[in-house]
C-alpha cells in the first residue's frame, strides 16, 4: 500500500514472485526489473455538427509493456523450464508475476505490481568472457503480459 512521504523510495529493495498456472512458485533474486508500464491508445473523433474545429480524444484500449528481469545465473533451472514450456507450444504456460517494492528497512511492502497471464518472450544467457574474475554471469528474461495492476 502506498504511503505518503516526502522522499522517494529507493529502487534497490524488491521481490519478484512467479506463480505459473500449472502450479508451483519461484521467487527470484533479481538484480534488475524494468519496463513496468501501460499504454493507452486513443482515436480522434469529431461530429460534423460540433462548433469547434478539433477532434475529441476517445480512449480505445490499453496494453502492458514488456517487463525485463535480470539475475545472476544460479544452479536453478526454474526460469529455463518455463521458457521451454512456451517454446514447445504450451499455450497454458502462463503465470502471475508479482513485483513488490519494499521499504528501506524491509518492514513492509510499499507498492505492488501484478502481471496477469505473463509469459516469457525472450531469454538471454550470460556473456562469457575470460577477462574478469569479479564479474557475475547474468541471465535476462523478458516477459509479456495481458494486464498490469498497481496497488
Amino acid at each position: 500500500m502506498a504511503v505518503t512521504r516526502d522522499d522517494p523510495y529507493g529502487p534497490f529493495n524488491f521481490l519478484v514472485t512467479i506463480s505459473p498456472e500449472s502450479g508451483g512458485e519461484f521467487r527470484g533474486g533479481f538484480s534488475d526489473c524494468s519496463g513496468l508500464n501501460t499504454e493507452i491508445t486513443y482515436a480522434d473523433y469529431r461530429e460534423g455538427t460540433e462548433p469547434f474545429n478539433r477532434p475529441r480524444k476517445i480512449p480505445l484500449m490499453y496494453k502492458s509493456g514488456d517487463v525485463t528481469l535480470k539475475r545472476g545465473l544460479i544452479a536453478a533451472l526454474d526460469l529455463w523450464q518455463w521458457v521451454s514450456q512456451v517454446r514447445s507450444g504450451n499455450m497454458l504456460a502462463r503465470a502471475t508475476v508479482v513485483i513488490q517494492l519494499r521499504s528501506e528497512d524491509s518492514a513492509g511492502v510499499v507498492a505492488t505490481w501484478t502481471l496477469t497471464r505473463a509469459r516469457p518472450s525472450k531469454w538471454t544467457g550470460p556473456t562469457l568472457a575470460a577477462k574478469g574474475a569479479s564479474d557475475v554471469a547474468m541471465e535476462e528474461l523478458v516477459l509479456v503480459s495481458e494486464d498490469i495492476a498497481y496497488e
